[in-house]
């Protein structure tokens, strides 16, 4: 389990740069979002990848001796407008394909909100981009990696669970986030979220997110790792034991001494979980 960052929290800049950044603070892989990361090309539209592209930002991480380790495609993948839909899977689509020149072989997403609502159609739209996705993943020897998260259409364990049911693929996976799976609601029963989340996807964990939470004034708060009151010991433990050495990418953490002081917390929170699970 090695400790890598979303490259985002970098600030938006040339690859160049933030490869060095990350360097500096000791990374050894990164979540990279192209149109988060970077400030020039406009990756929010499709089309501006090439095998040179790919290669040239490959390269600035990997001679600095960092992977990158997903691909991150956060769009709305149950989009009403029908055009937006369109182009949010062309971006994805785009990104499943220059994914192996990457050395990247998942790319990841939160499937998606809805303010007014769901329905019973958004569940059948999203099933059919994830069904068009799967199979461009399964062309290009790539992993789609969902991630459950409150308040989107897939937004705890169970409902990933029954969408990778219905969605006959070995090219999808989950990307697991605890915190994600919080609310103020079933804070006080976190463990059982946990232990739950890995009963049910635990086998198809493809990464781990690691944030923070905590409660404050009725409300779930996202805080850097180690500052909040997440059960970690819990967490890499089981993870440990469900999938040995996945990447764990932080978030949260948007300065340097933040992050800093989590990398240092997390890194040991993994030393502990590999011994509790070997010698217990």
């Amino acid at each position: 389990m090695s400790i890598g960052v979303l490259a985002h929290l970098f600030g938006k800049q040339h690859w160049d740069q933030l490869a060095k950044k990350v360097d500096i603070e000791g990374f050894s892989h990164v979540q990279l979002a192209l149109w988060k990361a970077f400030e020039s090309p406009d990756f929010r539209k499709p089309g501006y990848l090439s095998p040179g592209l790919a290669r040239s930002i490959k390269e600035a991480f990997k001679r600095r001796g960092i992977s990158i380790s997903v691909l991150a495609c956060y769009l709305h993948l149950f989009e009403r407008d029908p055009e937006k839909r369109q182009e949010n899977l062309d971006r994805f689509k785009e990104l499943i394909r220059y994914a192996p020149l990457f050395d990247c072989y998942v790319v990841a997403a939160e499937v998606g909100k809805m303010p007014g609502g769901f329905t019973t159609n958004d569940w059948k739209v999203l099933s059919e981009s994830l069904a068009i996705l799967t199979e461009e993943a399964e062309k290009h020897g790539v992993f789609i990696g969902i991630e459950p998260a409150n308040d989107h259409l897939i937004g705890d364990a169970d409902t990933l669970d029954n969408m990778l049911e219905q969605l006959p693929s070995s090219n999808i996976g989950a990307i697991l986030d605890p915190g994600n799976l919080l609310t103020a609601e079933n804070f006080h029963k976190q463990d059982d979220v946990i232990e739950q989340a890995f009963e049910r996807l635990g086998t198809r964990i493809l990464a781990c997110h690691a944030k923070d939470r905590i409660i404050k004034d009725g409300q779930i708060i996202t805080v850097p790792p180690g500052s909040g009151q997440l059960n970690y010991d819990f967490y890499f433990q089981l993870l440990q034991r469900y999938k040995p050495e996945a990447d764990i990418i932080m978030e949260a953490a948007n300065t340097t001494d933040q992050r800093n002081i989590s990398k240092t917390f997390l890194e040991q929170k993994r030393k502990e979980a590999k011994v509790a699970v070997h010698h217990p």
